[in-house]
């Protein structure tokens, strides 16, 4: 699977510029970058939804439009019917394709076995979980023939549990030979990948592997401080200490640093000046969300 040159552009704005990708056949290839980053856009051309303004795409040699009965493309929002049980759904997407009778028969059970629900097979889809629908989604992708699984932001609305099932899954997938483009916004979900490319306003500004766009990173550490309640005072005393290295997280802050032994006192001090009570200050290595902020100096989860 490749792209060359690619380009889309609605009216003035451009949304994907120059993106040239070569995705090995069974490689699992995740594509990482904000909302608004083109990354679905991208997913949508690959999946023939969309054409581009300029460049090309192909699916093993050909334009993706004359590739799609090997494509399973499962999109951020759902498709699958609530109002039918799960084995409904597949025996009617099976029929669209083109089977029926025992055939359909098999080919659903199968699918319905690889994705954990065959027992739940003949509940009505709006009995299902989040992390159930979305398998039985990634089930219409299994059926023979297909050979690429595009998915758009699949894990996001899972609680822990249904997205280790989830992505344990994609890994099943993965071990039959399909080739899996997944783009996300969550780092700890591209850490599963063989590749990770990092988009940002629709440029591709680095690709590697997990591991080695971690090692080549500019940072070697990552402060994350824990405290009490944030504060503006405390985000703008730490950023008087670091600059911009210093962004929000859930609970706290995050400083990159090359250097956190110095920094600790340094930034306790700060934040006790400011008013922040520090619960917990800890280092760890830099994750790919970091690596995404280094580079593009903005955070992922970001849009």
């Amino acid at each position: 699977m490749s792209t060359y040159d690619l380009c889309k552009s609605y009216g003035d704005k451009e949304v994907l510029s120059d993106v040239n990708l070569r995705i090995a056949e069974g490689e699992f290839y995740c594509l990482m970058g904000p909302n608004g980053s083109g990354k679905s856009t991208l997913l949508s051309i690959l999946a023939s939804v969309r054409r581009p303004t300029s460049g090309r795409a192909e699916l093993y040699g050909r334009p993706p439009e004359c590739s799609k009965e090997t494509i399973g493309y499962i999109p951020q929002e759902n498709f699958t019917s609530t109002h039918l049980t799960g084995r409904e759904n597949l025996r009617y997407f099976a029929g669209i394709l083109g089977y029926s009778g025992a055939e359909a028969r098999r080919i659903v059970d199968s699918a319905l076995e690889k994705t954990g629900l065959l027992e739940d097979a003949d509940r009505r889809v709006s009995q299902y979980s989040g992390g159930m629908r979305k398998r039985l989604e990634v089930a219409t992708a299994l059926f023979p023939g297909i050979r690429v699984m595009l998915l758009d932001e699949p894990t996001t609305g899972l609680d822990p549990s249904a997205r280790r099932s989830f992505l344990g899954l994609i890994q099943d997938v993965k071990a039959e030979n399909v080739t899996i483009v997944m783009v996300t916004h969550m780092g700890s979900d591209a850490e599963l990948a063989d590749r990770v490319g990092m988009i940002d306003s629709g440029r591709v500004v680095a690709e590697g592997t997990p591991q080695d766009l971690k090692a080549n990173s500019g940072t070697s550490s990552v402060l994350e401080v824990e405290v009490a309640a944030k504060t503006q005072r405390g985000l703008e005393a730490l950023r008087r200490l670091v600059g911009e290295g210093a962004v929000e997280t859930d609970n706290g802050y995050k400083i990159l640093s090359d250097d956190v032994e110095v920094l600790i006192p340094k930034v306790n001090r700060e934040l006790d000046d400011a008013g922040c009570k520090v619960l917990e200050v800890r280092a760890k290595r830099p994750s790919l969300e970091d690596v995404f902020f280094e580079l593009t100096g903005r955070a992922v989860s970001e849009g």
